[in-house]
């Protein structure tokens, strides 16, 4: 199943609160990473100029709200805004949840430019049924994202095979995907994914550094993949 494919890819978030240390996680993240995931929710006073300032690596930029595991509680509008900031500096992606404002996502949507969307949702407390997740994926899809982005929380080992069968789905359908199960029951997921042929997993740089439960770091799933192959 692994051999013959692309090396999975792997997303280091940087879930800095300061813009300092976060630059100096941007520098060690670009030695191991495919991608670097901005949480912007995370920092104080986000700069994005300066810190998209002579990256070296494909960024992510994410505003999380609190409802889906991230720490924005203000207001919509402005959260948003700060993705359509990121879209005219030339970020590579920007993610943005389904559960957004319709006109706030319909907008980023139509003004995209050359950024890529992620349309995402994230489930922090269980997984739906494989019924509900098809659903969900048809309805995600149905709005010609670049990539959808369904994440859940597993509670029992069968949830990692629910989530994971959303892979196959989409790749009949050509639709780009990430999907993986949070939690200490979900770290298996998150190795498998990619070698099923989702677009790429999440990994911290240290185990101090996870931007959700069950997250492993880049050395420990590469460590994972090398002994697969």
């Amino acid at each position: 199943m692994w051999k013959g494919r692309e090396r999975g890819r792997i997303c280091v978030p940087i879930i800095e609160s300061s813009l300092d240390k976060a630059l100096r996680a941007i520098k060690q993240a670009n030695g191991v990473a495919d991608l670097i995931e901005l949480r912007i929710d995370y920092l104080r006073k986000p700069d994005m100029a300066t810190l998209l300032h002579g990256k070296q690596k494909p960024f992510v930029i994410t505003n999380r709200r609190k409802e889906e595991g991230g720490r924005y509680q203000g207001d919509e509008k402005r959260r948003l805004v700060i993705l359509k900031e990121a879209i005219n500096l030339a970020a590579e992606y920007i993610d943005v949840e389904i559960r957004s404002e319709e006109s706030y996502l319909l907008d980023l949507f139509a003004n995209k430019k050359q950024t890529q969307v992620i349309l995402s949702f994230h489930d922090i407390k269980e997984t739906p049924s494989k019924k509900e997740l098809g659903k969900l994926f048809d309805r995600m899809s149905g709005l010609a994202p670049d990539i959808v982005k369904i994440v859940t929380f597993a509670r029992s080992w069968e949830d990692n095979l629910s989530i994971l069968s959303l892979i196959s789905h989409a790749r009949k359908r050509k639709q780009k995907i990430v999907a993986f199960c949070m939690g200490e029951k979900g770290k298996m997921s998150r190795i498998f994914s990619p070698m099923m042929g989702a677009a790429w997993t999440y990994a911290s740089i240290t185990r101090g550094k996870a931007s959700a439960p069950g997250q492993l770091t880049v050395q420990e799933v590469r460590e994972v993949w090398t002994r697969l192959r």
